[in-house]
């Protein structure tokens, strides 16, 4: 039986030479070089859980079409908005080089595309290649608006592993019974956290462990002796989740679309933003086995959803209606597990990291709450201590402007930003154990829209703390426009003198694991002219504040300059 990765990738190199611009039922394109497809923004009825809601999709689908490509294909993505909703697309791990206008992410880089209006988005993947994802990037309406990315290596190129007998997509996600415009909403305007996911889904599907879900499983039917390679999204909104399969090994060889060192691991943590892919083989006797994802319970103070998603991982073969074998799972609080499998990622090949720094960031990042000054305290103040829940970079939480930033940049517009983020927090103190938790003692952020600039080609060292200000927690920070070397990272707060560095093979990620009460050093040029958010990836966290901007500014020449905008752009 011919391979059927192979047949996948001649078939994108034939596609490319015919140079066919034809458009799949599905909104999937075929194409050469340049792939279009086209995006309907739809409502759609589902039922999930015993209870029926309509949510936001893209052509009716759930999760939404897959995107395919090849490293430095143009795709070209015409985005028609049919729902009375705000919506954004966002292109999550593409360095969007030279194409910052098309990154999506609301108020930062384009106005949202309003009810009735369309957007073409229009960019090439430069020399990458991998597995990414795109999501919607305004409100929570990520949380039914997401779908795959899957950019294939040049014709003539193979993987720096065995091509595996088959691929297969896992999208992780979480699911409400609950409109999640309405909850962004609710929560916001109570002042305390928001309510648990009522379940952990897989490629759309919660799994028996939940109500009326019996019938309501992804099943990935496998062959004795076959190698597969699952390609792990992380699109939830505010879960970081462990992630294994019964009693089989998951060789990891990529992460955020670039390849790794292969390593073995019986479990996979990974966080809203985050992409793994990994190898697994059906060596085991023939049966069903569990696909379980099951909370990461980083956040002290956090309410989390304990029931567990599961597929099945399913022998050809296996008696009908056979039982699954449950997979086991450390302590859900478990973070050795997590820096063990953070220590397994190590860039594929040795790397050349500069070795002098331009731009020196200490930015804290964490939660506040705020006094609280409403008039209706018991419906608006319901953090602890009768607060209101914020969260900050360097004691900031970010307000989003009624204009793009991008737009007001280019334009010369002024009164949307200001141009002091700082490079340090004002206040030093021990931030991971001696941080103040009682209001009104110190723990008031500031607001506002404060970005920091940096010259093109500037070498920037930014060093990520996490701090006890309310709550420790593992958070997962993701920048726009750049992947970054992650060159340590630790436990407590970080010590210049004794924090140990990888300078010969880090992980070259797009988002990363800030430790649980620790720290994380990451360095990139800043080679890419535009205006990028720096953002958790933890939805309530990012509503409540947890980003920043970075503006790189023009280089030398067209191939450094920000070019103009699209005519299409839409407005505020």
């Amino acid at each position: 039986m011919a391979n059927l990765v192979t047949f996948f990738l001649l078939g994108l190199s034939v596609i490319s030479t015919l140079c066919n611009e034809k458009l799949m039922a599905d909104g999937r394109a075929v194409g050469g070089p340049t792939r279009f497809y086209d995006f309907k923004v739809q409502t759609k009825r589902v039922t999930k859980l015993c209870s029926s809601k309509d949510i936001v999709t893209i052509n009716g689908m759930f999760p939404g079409p897959v995107i395919y490509a090849q490293e430095d294909d143009r795709i070209v993505v015409k985005v028609t908005n049919q729902t009375p909703f705000n919506v954004t697309i966002h292109w999550h791990g593409v360095r969007q080089r030279l194409s910052c206008w098309y990154d999506g992410p609301s108020y930062i880089t384009q106005c949202p595309i309003q009810a009735g209006q369309a957007f073409t988005y229009n960019f090439t993947v430069v020399k990458q290649k991998g597995t990414f994802f795109w999501h919607a990037h305004v409100s929570w309406l990520r949380g039914t608006v997401y779908g795959a990315m899957i950019v294939y290596p040049k014709a003539g190129l193979s993987y720096p592993f065995k091509i595996p007998y088959q691929e297969q997509i896992i999208i992780l996600g979480e699911y409400w019974l609950k409109d999640l415009v309405q909850i962004e909403q609710t929560t916001l305007a109570s002042g305390g956290p928001p309510p648990r996911p009522d379940a952990y889904t897989i490629n759309g599907h919660p799994g028996p462990n939940y109500n009326c879900s019996t019938n309501d499983v992804y099943k990935i039917d496998v062959i004795t002796g076959r190698t597969y390679l699952l390609r792990i999204i992380h699109a939830g909104l505010n879960t970081e989740n462990f992630f294994a399969i019964a009693n089989h090994k998951l060789t990891i060889v990529e992460a955020d679309a670039e390849y790794t060192k292969p390593f073995t691991t019986d479990i996979v943590m990974v966080g809203p933003g985050q992409t793994m892919a990994a190898l697994v083989t059906a060596d085991q006797p023939v049966g069903k086995y569990s696909i379980t994802v099951a909370p990461y319970k980083s956040g002290r103070i956090v309410n989390y959803q304990n029931i567990s998603a599961i597929a099945y991982f399913h022998y050809i073969g296996a008696a009908p209606g056979s039982l699954y074998l449950p997979a086991k799972l450390p302590k859900l609080n478990d973070s050795l597990v997590v820096k063990t499998f953070m220590d397994g990622l190590r860039s594929l090949n040795p790397v050349n990291v500069f070795k002098e720094i331009d731009e020196n960031v200490f930015i804290t990042i964490g939660l506040n709450v705020q006094m609280c000054h409403s008039k209706t305290p018991k419906q608006s103040c319901q953090a602890i201590n009768n607060g209101v829940m914020a969260a900050s970079m360097n004691n900031i939480s970010f307000i989003q402007p009624k204009l793009s930033i991008l737009e007001a940049y280019y334009r010369k517009i002024n009164g949307s930003y200001t141009e002091d983020f700082p490079d340090a927090p004002s206040k030093l103190y021990d931030f991971v154990y001696g941080a103040p938790n009682n209001i009104p003692y110190d723990t008031q952020s500031l607001n506002g829209t404060r970005i920091k600039v940096l010259g093109y080609g500037s070498k920037v060292q930014l060093i990520l703390q996490d701090t006890g200000t309310v709550n420790t927690e593992n958070h997962p920070m993701h920048l726009h426009g750049h992947s970054f070397y992650v060159i340590g990272y630790g436990t407590g707060n970080y010590n210049p003198k004794t924090a140990q560095f990888n300078l010969v093979d880090p992980p070259y990620l797009s988002t990363v694991g800030v430790p649980v009460g620790g720290w994380a050093a990451i360095w990139f040029i800043a080679d890419n002219p535009g205006v990028w958010y720096m953002h958790c990836h933890i939805e309530i966290h990012q509503s409540w504040g947890l980003g920043m901007v970075f503006i790189v500014k023009n280089g030398k020449g067209e191939q450094e300059s920000l070019p103009q905008p699209p005519t299409d752009m839409p407005q505020c």
